[in-house]
């Protein structure tokens, strides 16, 4: 017998912790919670980032930034991509997904910017666009419309 081949692994499973059973369990006269404090006391809970009275971290650090509650999340695809498209076929984002242009519709739809060139006619179906966007979009012989 050697001592890999034991089953399971001696230290694998490690018995309950009976705390409060005397000094002699080794966990006994505090049960495990030191000495005074909030820790020791029952119903005590610290709230997450507490300290003991420093300053917490997420006090600490400068604050950068902001977040827009207001913003629109889109899936973008830009005029460019939309080149591999045969003419005069109808792109929405079913298509868009199926051929990997976008991983994912955002929460407002597709929104479809002006970078890039197009030259085939296509009708493109967008929750958004620019005006740069539909400009080229047209010129190419197209059409867009919301969806």
């Amino acid at each position: 017998m050697v001592i890999n081949e034991l089953s399971p692994h001696p230290l694998a499973k490690t018995k309950k912790r009976r705390v409060g059973r005397g000094i002699g369990s080794g966990m006994g006269k505090t049960s495990t919670r030191g000495q005074k404090g909030a820790g020791a006391r029952s119903g005590a809970g610290l709230r997450t980032g507490f300290e003991g009275g420093q300053m917490p971290l997420m006090r600490r650090l400068p604050k950068r930034g902001f977040t827009n509650i207001f913003s629109k999340e889109y899936a973008i695809v830009n005029v460019g991509a939309l080149n591999e498209f045969k003419a005069n076929s109808k792109i929405d984002a079913a298509i868009l997904l199926e051929k990997g242009i976008i991983s994912k519709v955002g929460e407002y739809g597709i929104k479809i910017l002006g970078d890039g060139e197009l030259n085939v006619a296509l009708k493109v179906t967008a929750n958004a666009w620019t005006k740069e966007a539909e400009k080229k979009i047209q010129k190419a012989g197209g059409e867009i419309k919301k969806c």
